[in-house]
């Protein structure tokens, strides 16, 4: 196998179990009470983020691994690790507000509003620059960037009180 395989079999499996967590802290946050907001982007970020997983696999897959930007994916995911541990039982892929509840502002949060957000704008350009995607990197960033624009206003909108942005 090539090396680049074993990073895309660590992204597909991490985005796979992400989903899993994320589902079920909704399902708990939705039966407690919680609602969701900013449902309308939500599946062109699915899309989004499918389509960059699959560009990576049939782009990527059989390449050499560039040990610079895999470093600096290594501290992104360090750095996933801590928003995660962080935001707990109330982390989900979704626009998630519960009641009497404010945004949370310890660990990352205390120095990024959205330390998960950017996170995954970094993520995305590091893991196709380690597999040698310059392209990749460059036009998935930039559709993500335009995402989580859409999505950060739908959140802040949210978490205000407002009608949220769809």
């Amino acid at each position: 196998m090539h090396s680049a395989a074993y990073l895309l079999v660590y992204l597909t499996l991490e985005r796979g179990i992400e989903l899993i967590v994320a589902r079920r802290n909704t399902a708990a946050l939705l039966a407690n009470g919680a609602y969701e907001r900013g449902r309308r982007h939500y599946p062109a970020m699915v899309a989004l983020h499918a389509s960059w997983l699959i560009a990576m696999w049939t782009f990527g897959w059989n390449h050499a691994i560039q040990p610079e930007w895999l470093a600096a994916f290594a501290v992104l995911q360090a750095a996933r690790g801590w928003v995660l541990v962080t935001l707990g039982r109330r982390w989900t892929t979704r626009i998630i507000v519960v009641p009497g509840e404010a945004p949370v502002t310890a660990g990352p949060y205390r120095f990024v509003r959205h330390p998960n957000y950017l996170v995954v704008a970094l993520e995305l350009p590091c893991a196709s620059l380690a597999v040698g995607l310059g392209w990749q990197a460059v036009l998935f960033c930039a559709l993500n960037l335009a995402m989580l624009a859409w999505r950060i206003r739908s959140e802040d909108a949210a978490w205000a009180g407002g009608a949220a942005t769809q």
